[in-house]
This record gives structure tokens, C-alpha cells and sequence, in this order.
């Protein structure tokens, strides 16, 4: 580690006060931490901002946390404590800001099933997380014989109205975006990628993948200002995909949703017949281990109800899980941002309950992956919430003495084993 102050290796010769005159590593832990909560608070205020909404307050916070993390400002372990909590804070206000952009725009979604795989015809798939670029493409699309896919975080976006109401959104091809390379070079119609988790393509597919917004990669066309007529044209030269139903996928559980069935879901728990609630999800990957948020998924137990969000729904989507009482087992919330609306259910269900959130039978087994996990996971600190598993394995910029501050004070602990750890959630 360098120190900007006497100009030496922090620590080494000619330097003998690491953490006064350069960083310790918790300090540098804490601003890694403040760093990545910020550029996730950020992707959704970018999202927010594109749909005409924004914050005073959130722009604010993200110049003091950017400053916060300059040389020589600030070594008071606790101070910035507060400050990552205080992202947990400002992130659940710009989730919230969002939620409201989006509902303000496209409507409250609604509870689907999303047909899989393709139909006869051309075709377009996009992915990401844009909504806006998608009902621009939808837009521009119709009536031109194009059928239109959803790929990876765009999934939920069947779940509302103002876009299920264009006939040619006809379903949803493939899964998360780490199975990008496999699924797209299988279909043979145009790639549309917007926002960010985009995989460096295969040149089997890329003068097929289009770009836009704040995605790009080099060798690739990037479609400003959102006219997306060379998409539309290379989709209509391309060799039609073949009729390939794959079954369905749930999703378009919004808080607004799950809160019109909140009585029956209470008077199910008091009578015994929803044992425990689980949340399992979160961003994914291709690292191994994160088979384990598919095997826990399975083996819950039939009287439990699944909640999931963000991109991990795919690790345990694929699976019927049923109902309890004509209440689904598998309520998949939506998108990262999404999260929101499993905060505002589990808030719910607490008041119902008149308890504390940390008393309910819910526990929360997180998957993270990039920043914006990152800063979910400061959201549900902020909110006190105790007791969480993350996985598949503890972020490296955690340094060993920040991770006690937050085992001590949250009882985070990394997943295990799947028996065991199902066995103590239960328990």
C-alpha cells in the first residue's frame, strides 16, 4: 500500500506510522466497502434519472462517500461504520425512487407466467436491466413481425402491464447473464444488451450484439439516442428461429402483489401451514459453490414460502414448487432494485405480526457478485436485520477485523453446508 503523505510503501522504510500517515487495512476495507455500496446507489439513480426522477439528497451523499474515500481525509474506524450504514440508507432511498419510476410509468406489476424458449419467426433478445430501452425497442418493433425476448435481469419485465401489453413481448429466452456466451450464440436472431453484465462475446454471435446506454464492448455497434432500427434490420436478415416452448418461468411479484394476499398469508402462518420464509437470492455468477443456493432451494420443506430477487432467481426458477393455500411457494420479486419490495413485505409482515423483523421465521441467504449486491446488503444493516448468510464465499475486501465488527453487530456469517445450515435456520 503506498502513503500519499510521506511518499513511501505504507509501512516500510521511511514510513513507520501506518495508520496515521497511511491507511490500515481496515480503514482501506471500510473505504472499499463505501466505494462499492456508492457505484451501486449510483447504477440505480442512473436508471431513476433516465425515467426523469431524482434526488438531492442521494446526489449528496454519493460526493461525500467519493470524498470520504480520498487519501488523508478520514481514519476513525467507527465514523466510517456510520457512513456505510448511512449508504445502506440512501440506497434504500433511491431503490424506492426507482420502484416509484418504474411503476409511475409502466404500472404496478402483476403475478405472470413467462413463456420459455422461442417461437417461429425473427427475433430479438434483450438483456439487462434498462426498462426503458426495452419499451423503446418494443415500440419500434411492432408490427414489423418481430418477436421480442427477454434475457437474464430483464425477465421480470413481463410483470408490467404497460409492457405485457405488446403482443410481440412473447417470452423469454435463456437464463442469468454469465450463460451469455452458450445462449447466445444458439440463437440466431439480433442481441440487444443494455446496462451493465455483458459478457466479452464469441465472434460467432457479435455482429449480431448491439449495445447501448452505459454497456459496450469493443468490436461492437453502440446504439445512441435509443433508435434501434439496425437492430431491428439485422434481426429481420437474420435465419428465422424455430418454434422451441421450454416451459415457463414465474414472475411479477411486486410488493403491491404480495401485500393483496398479506391476510392469507398471516391466517396461514397461524394456523401452521407456512412454517418459515426464505430469501434466496441475490446477484450471480459463475464461481463455484453457488450450486449451494439451488440445492437449499430444494430442500426446503413444502410448508415454507421462497422469496428471490436479482439475477440468483435462476439458480432455483427452473423448479414447480407449488403453492400453500393458493400462495405460491416461489415469489420471485423482480430485478436487484427489486429488493425493495422484499424489504417492504418483510416490513409488512413484521407489523402484522407486531414484531421486530429479526423475530419473524425469515431468513435471508444472499447471494453477491457486484456492487450492486454490495449495496443491498448495507440496505439490510442499515435496517438492523440480523442473521444473514452470504455466499458462496465472504467478499476479499473485508478485512478480517472489519468482519468481526460486523458478526458482532449483525451476525453475518458465510453459507455452509446446506443441512446444516437449513437445519439451524429452522431451528
Amino acid at each position: 500500500m503506498f502513503c500519499y503523505q510521506c511518499e513511501q510503501t505504507a509501512g516500510g522504510k521511511g514510513c513507520t506510522k501506518i495508520g496515521v500517515c497511511g491507511k490500515d487495512e481496515d480503514i482501506q476495507s471500510m473505504q472499499d466497502i463505501l466505494l462499492f455500496g456508492a457505484k451501486g446507489i449510483s447504477s440505480y439513480a442512473y436508471h431513476a434519472r433516465e425515467l426523469g426522477q431524482k434526488d438531492e439528497q442521494v446526489d449528496a451523499f454519493i460526493h461525500e462517500a467519493l470524498f470520504s474515500t480520498l487519501t488523508n481525509v478520514d481514519f476513525d474506524l467507527e465514523r466510517y461504520l456510520e457512513l456505510v450504514l448511512k449508504a445502506g440508507e440512501i440506497n434504500l432511498r433511491v431503490m424506492e425512487m426507482l420502484n416509484n419510476a418504474h411503476t409511475s410509468t409502466f404500472g404496478n406489476p402483476s403475478p405472470v407466467n413467462v413463456p420459455r424458449g422461442t417461437k417461429a419467426g425473427p427475433g430479438i433478445i434483450i438483456t439487462g436491466h434498462d426498462l426503458l430501452d426495452l419499451y423503446e425497442l418494443l415500440k419500434q418493433t411492432e408490427g414489423k413481425g418481430i418477436n421480442v425476448y427477454t434475457h437474464g435481469e430483464m425477465l421480470p419485465a413481463h410483470g408490467y402491464p404497460e409492457l405485457r401489453k405488446f403482443k410481440h413481448l412473447v417470452g423469454n429466452y435463456g437464463t442469468a447473464w454469465q450463460n451469455q456466451k452458450k445462449e447466445f450464440d444458439q440463437f440466431s436472431g439480433a442481441i440487444l444488451v443494455t446496462t451493465n453484465c455483458i459478457m466479452i462475446p464469441e465472434d460467432s454471435y457479435k455482429d449480431r450484439l448491439f449495445t447501448c446506454g452505459i454497456a459496450g464492448t469493443s468490436g461492437v455497434k453502440h446504439i445512441k439516442g435509443r433508435d434501434f432500427s439496425e437492430v431491428i434490420k439485422k434481426a429481420l436478415s437474420q435465419p428465422a428461429l424455430e418454434e422451441n416452448p421450454q416451459g415457463t418461468f414465474s414472475t411479477g411479484f411486486h410488493y403491491t402483489a404480495v401485500l393483496g394476499l398479506a391476510e392469507k398469508i398471516v391466517e396461514a402462518v397461524k394456523a401452521g401451514k407456512i412454517r418459515h420464509f426464505f430469501f434466496i437470492g441475490g446477484c450471480d455468477g459463475a464461481k463455484p459453490g453457488r450450486n449451494y443456493y439451488t440445492e437449499l432451494a430444494e430442500k426446503v420443506p413444502d410448508d415454507c414460502v421462497i422469496l428471490t430477487a436479482a439475477c440468483g432467481k435462476y439458480r432455483l426458477n427452473g423448479k414447480d414448487y407449488g403453492d400453500i393455500d393458493g400462495i405460491p411457494r416461489l415469489i420471485d420479486n423482480g430485478q436487484c432494485n427489486d429488493c425493495y419490495s422484499t424489504v417492504k413485505i418483510a416490513l409488512a409482515l413484521a407489523e402484522a405480526f407486531d414484531c421486530d423483523v429479526n423475530d419473524l421465521p425469515l431468513s435471508l441467504v444472499v447471494s453477491w457478485y457486484e456492487q450492486k449486491a454490495v449495496a443491498i446488503l448495507l440496505t439490510l444493516l442499515h435496517l438492523g436485520i440480523k442473521n444473514i448468510k452470504l455466499g458462496p464465499s465472504l467478499p476479499a475486501f473485508i478485512s478480517p477485523n472489519v468482519l468481526n465488527v460486523l458478526v458482532d453487530k449483525f451476525n453475518i456469517s458465510p453459507i455452509g453446508n446446506v443441512d446444516e445450515d437449513l437445519a439451524e435456520m429452522l431451528s
